[in-house]
């Protein structure tokens, strides 16, 4: 008979973390180079600011690899956490300023029909994910995690933006909607690292400690 321990549970949760991340990486890899392929192809810029948050995820991924490699670490954990927010505001900046001048220059992406079917298919993989890694940060304790969740999660809201914006554009021609899309990403992109930053600070200094404990 097999006796199941805090500390084996503990150590099955960290491994389904790691696999999570793992897999989050490798896919954001794929999902960035068509996104940002497609939207050079049409000129899109909510497309590659799609593209640019799978890199930023990528990037995201890797953080919390490697702080699920030393969990009980606070220093580790709230620099972990700190990363991340930075890697909001970067996208945010960056498509925030870019869909606001291609606005004012009346730029005209292209329809682009790969950039609608690979953001159906990323919601469908992404939304599971999402919950599978919050779900997994709650049970170990890992605002690191928990906060990777909320970063796919606004990649699905990203997906739907996205989606919208290529939509509109591809059926009623509403050149627009694409960079309207786009300042919508970067606005919630900056809240969210906002969010996550206030997180790792001082405030939240004594649920951090009790989580690396645990």
């Amino acid at each position: 008979m097999t006796v199941t321990t805090p500390n084996t549970t503990r150590e099955a949760l960290l491994r389904r973390g790691l696999l999570l991340a793992y897999f989050t990486i490798v896919w954001d890899v794929v999902e960035g180079v068509i996104a940002v392929t497609a939207g050079v192809i049409a000129n899109s810029i909510a497309l590659i600011g799609f593209g640019l948050d799978s890199a930023i995820e990528v990037f995201a991924s890797i953080i919390v690899v490697w702080q699920l490699r030393q969990p009980n670490s606070a220093a580790r954990h709230r620099l972990a956490l700190r990363l991340i927010a930075c890697t909001f505001w970067m996208l945010g900046l960056y498509v925030g300023f870019e869909s606001v001048s291609r606005l004012l220059a009346r730029e005209h992406p292209e329809p682009s029909i790969l950039g609608i079917a690979m953001n159906v298919i990323a919601l469908l993989v992404m939304i599971p994910l999402a919950r599978m890694k919050r779900k997994t940060g709650e049970a170990l304790g890992s605002d690191v995690l928990v906060t990777d969740s909320a970063e796919t999660r606004l990649s699905n809201y990203l997906s739907v933006n996205v989606l919208a914006g290529l939509a509109l554009n591809a059926a009623l021609g509403w050149w627009w909607a694409d960079p309207v899309a786009a300042v919508g990403i970067a606005a919630f992109s900056l809240w969210t690292g906002w969010h996550t930053w206030a997180e790792a600070g001082p405030r939240h200094e004594s649920g951090l400690n009790r989580s690396v404990q645990a």
